[in-house]
């Protein structure tokens, strides 16, 4: 499991080349990259946060759907 976490970070870290990150850049970054992580590694739940009130939650449903919930916050 500690592998996978390091994993997910250093997606995450490569992902933030920008300070601010753009809520559609989130929402396809969650969508794609996040949900095929919870799917390689068969997790049931997820959460992220990027630091920059970008947050995300995943989790698997019955069906074997996945439920997405996710906050960007932007600063002006």
């Amino acid at each position: 499991m500690t592998d996978s976490i390091s994993e997910l970070k250093k997606i995450m870290e490569d992902n933030q080349e920008k300070k601010e990150i753009d809520p559609q850049k989130w929402a396809g970054f969650v969508e794609s990259t996040v949900v095929n992580f919870l799917d390689e590694y068969k997790m049931e739940k997820l959460s992220i946060e990027d630091g920059n009130g970008n947050k995300a939650k995943l989790s698997r449903t019955k069906d074997n759907g996945i439920k997405i919930e996710y906050l960007s916050t932007v600063l002006m």
